[in-house]
């Protein structure tokens, strides 16, 4: 019998030796995670409520349709039955319709809501984020100032040799002829 081989801890060692911040990582997927939460909740929410409308509307037709088909005294009361049943199926449409489209107008607003909070949430994100990248840029600046300025102070071999010689003088130029 074959046996598959278990790659956990090949993928631990392998994930564990890159230097990665996966609390960032973390941080990234619960906010996917709540993000594809909310949006479902959009969408299930709008996915019953226009099954809701769909079933009412079956459920009136089926009504309309028994009324049709009902035994009549005179083939003109037949006619007047079908009147009746389109006349009455043209206002159902009409109400139908205008409800699907409150749902539409509801899922469309909920939708625009969710993503500029999301977007909101990304640019304070990316605001922190920045204001992180400034003070660790100071940091190093600062840092690489102290340490040129300390270095500059330092003197060099050349300086020390020459403070432990004699100073000589220049000697003349020569005369231009």
């Amino acid at each position: 019998m074959a046996l598959t081989q278990d790659f956990t801890d090949t993928l631990k060692d392998m994930m564990g030796s890159w230097p990665m911040d996966t609390a960032a990582m973390e941080d990234a997927w619960k906010t996917s995670a709540g993000f594809s939460e909310k949006a479902s909740a959009i969408a299930l929410d709008a996915a019953g409520k226009t099954t809701e409308i769909s079933v009412g509307w079956t459920m009136e037709t089926l009504d309309r349709m028994g009324d049709l088909s009902k035994a009549k005294p005179a083939p003109v009361d037949y006619a007047q039955a079908m009147a009746d049943f389109a006349s009455s199926q043209v206002q159902s449409l009409s109400d139908h319709m205008a409800a699907y489209g409150d749902v539409a107008k509801s899922v469309q607003t909920s939708a625009f809501e969710l993503l500029m909070a999301v977007g909101k949430d990304m640019a304070d994100d990316v605001t922190a984020t920045a204001a992180a990248s400034v003070k660790a840029t100071e940091k190093a600046a600062e840092k690489a100032t102290t340490t040129a300025t300390t270095a500059a102070k330092r003197p060099t071999a050349a300086a020390k040799k020459a403070a432990a010689e004699p100073a000589t003088p220049p000697a003349p130029a020569a005369p231009e002829s």
